[in-house]
């Protein structure tokens, strides 16, 4: 029996803010986040610089990956971090953190998790995860059956 996938690609994406923000742990944590080597897997880390408010300088820092090997690993540890209630609570906002395109959204708080402790935020100061659901046939119904199994996924 094979195992479903889960997701075509997984992309994270956080915001470093000058003077407010170890930009080093903020690093160390997003290779923590991935677990395989990013030279040896030919993995993208980017960062780019925005202004924000009075000029802030802000850096954004994203990896976005797409093979199967990959996508797994992060999501295995994404779920054995996350406790059931959080889970359950993704389940239960499943239709709002599903968008038209089959983008499943989570973020997790960034100074929480720079801490070592995975908890689901709506704020802004987080690490965002926009997982490409791999659904077929590409529908909705079939995207959210996908989700939960992933949230149930255990091995």
């Amino acid at each position: 029996m094979t195992e479903t996938k889960f997701a075509h690609n997984i992309e994270v994406r956080v915001f470093s803010k000058e003077n407010e923000d170890d930009e080093e742990k903020i690093i160390e944590k997003i290779h923590e986040l991935f677990p395989f080597d990013f030279e040896k897997e030919k993995v993208e880390f980017n960062s780019k610089i925005s202004y924000g408010f009075e000029e802030t300088k802000i850096k954004i820092l994203t990896v976005f990956i797409k093979k199967e090997s990959q996508t797994r690993k992060v999501l295995k540890l994404l779920m054995d971090n996350l406790s059931k209630e959080q889970k359950s609570m993704l389940i239960k906002q499943l239709e709002s953190r599903l968008d038209e395109k089959l983008h499943f959204f989570i973020r997790l708080d960034k100074e929480k998790l720079l801490k070592g402790e995975y908890v689901i935020t709506d704020s802004g100061n987080c690490f965002h995860f926009k997982v490409c659901v791999a659904a077929y046939p590409h529908k909705r119904e079939v995207a959210k059956e996908i989700v939960i199994e992933m949230l149930e996924y255990q091995k």
